[in-house]
Order: C-alpha cells, then sequence, then structure tokens
C-alpha cells in the first residue's frame, strides 16, 4: 500500500480512473433502475412498494461499507501512517453518511405501507440511526483537526482516527441485528445460501448495487483529488507570502 503513498503516484491512477467509475456506475444504475422500475412483477406481499429496495439496499450496503473503508483508513493511518489514509478517511465519509440517510429515508417510505409505521425503534433501524450519527461526528471532529494528521493539510488527527476505528464496533451489530433481536425488520434476505428473494424481482438489484457502488467510489476519488488539489493550492500560498 506504500506504493501509493506519494500523492503524484496516486493520482496519476485517480484521475483517468474516476472517469470510468462515474459514467460506468451512472449506466448500469440507469440500467438497474430502469429494470426495477419497469420490466419486474410487482411483490405478491408488499405490491409496488418492493422497488424501493433498488435504492434502499445499495444505500444500506455503501452506508456500511463506507465506514468499513474508512475504518480500515483510519487503521493505517494509525498503525502505518500512511500519508494519504487520512484524507482518504476524510473523502469517505461525507458520501457514506449521504448513503447513510439515503437508506433510512428509503427504509421509513418503505415501511410506511408495509409495516403500517414511518419508524419503529427496533435493532436494525436504530443501528442505522447510530451509524449516521457516527458519520457526523467523524466529520465534526475531521473538520476540527484537519491538517493535524501525518497527511499534512486535509488530513484528520489521530483522535478522529481512533474514532474512525471504534465506531466499526457498530457494523457487525447492524449485520446480525435482525438475528438477534425481534423486529419488524425482515430478516437476511441474501446471504451465502441464496436468496429468499424471487429471481424475477431480484435480477435489476445487482446493476443498482454494482452501479452505486461505481460512483461512490467516483465520488470518494474526486473527494481525495480535490483535498490534494486544496493542499497543494495553500503550500504554494504559503510560499508565495513568504516571498
Amino acid at each position: 500500500m506504500h506504493v501509493f503513498a506519494n500523492p503524484a503516484r496516486f493520482l496519476s491512477i485517480a484521475r483517468p480512473l474516476t472517469p470510468w467509475l462515474l459514467w460506468g456506475g451512472l449506466l448500469l444504475l440507469l440500467i438497474g433502475v430502469t429494470a426495477g422500475l419497469s420490466y419486474t412483477p410487482a411483490d405478491y406481499l408488499q405490491g409496488e412498494s418492493v422497488r424501493i429496495m433498488y435504492i434502499h439496499v445499495p444505500a444500506a450496503w455503501l452506508g456500511m461499507g463506507g465506514w468499513t473503508g474508512l475504518a480500515i483508513a483510519s487503521l493505517m493511518q494509525i498503525v502505518w501512517r500512511h500519508p494519504l489514509a487520512g484524507v482518504a478517511a476524510r473523502a469517505i465519509a461525507v458520501p457514506g453518511a449521504l448513503f447513510t440517510a439515503l437508506c433510512l429515508v428509503t427504509g421509513s417510505i418503505w415501511g410506511r405501507p408495509t409495516w403500517g409505521t414511518w419508524w419503529e425503534w427496533d435493532g436494525r433501524m436504530t443501528s442505522m440511526l447510530v451509524l449516521l450519527f457516527l458519520y457526523l461526528g467523524y466529520i465534526a471532529l475531521a473538520n476540527a483537526s484537519s491538517g493535524e494528521g501525518p497527511g499534512g493539510r486535509g488530513s484528520v488527527s489521530r483522535v478522529t482516527a481512533i474514532f474512525g476505528l471504534v465506531g466499526a464496533i457498530n457494523i457487525p451489530i447492524i449485520n446480525r441485528s435482525v438475528v438477534w433481536w425481534n423486529s419488524l425488520h425482515q430478516g437476511p434476505s441474501i446471504t451465502m445460501r441464496g436468496s429468499t428473494i424471487d429471481s424475477s424481482i431480484l435480477w435489476p438489484l445487482g446493476f443498482t448495487v454494482l452501479g452505486f457502488s461505481l460512483l461512490f467510489g467516483a465520488i470518494v476519488l474526486m473527494r481525495m483529488r480535490a483535498i490534494l488539489a486544496q493542499n497543494k493550492l495553500e503550500a504554494r500560498l504559503q510560499r508565495l507570502a513568504r516571498g
């Protein structure tokens, strides 16, 4: 991983990769959403509301996956002092928070006709709400500590990195919450042993999950590039100020 510690080397890969992720993600997302809205049948129990799945599931996946990536970057900052680790974690935090919020909103909309309520304080929904608060807390700490990490300006402090690592405890809680506690939320629908969702409804989900994942990656790379560009500009201005 230290091969990519050099910002110039990282940018040489990130610049051409970003548009591929962006346009590839948009294309897959367009295919998945169009198929999910037009070419799949309504669920025999949930009716048309099941189509929210094509947005809700990828949002939940990326909310959890985002914090997992943030925690890995935090670990790399703490243990190996990777210069770009803090920048990467900071870049992940905002899109991770947005997808977590989207998961909660779409889940609430889905729950109203399915469960008869907008919100229920069950294990899965509550732990996802905690994840959103963790993201907001991380963003606040990152903004307050910008420039204190090993990556310099745009990175985050060691305390912020520790917060990112400790917050990962919530990820397995979210994942196993529907197994550990009785709740309105359905149990695991897709596991290593297969899926309980009919294939006629399931297949567009792969397109939207992959599409949103590529978009997430593009957003993170764009944010990292923006942070590094801002660092370069600030360093240049400081050199000019010193004469």
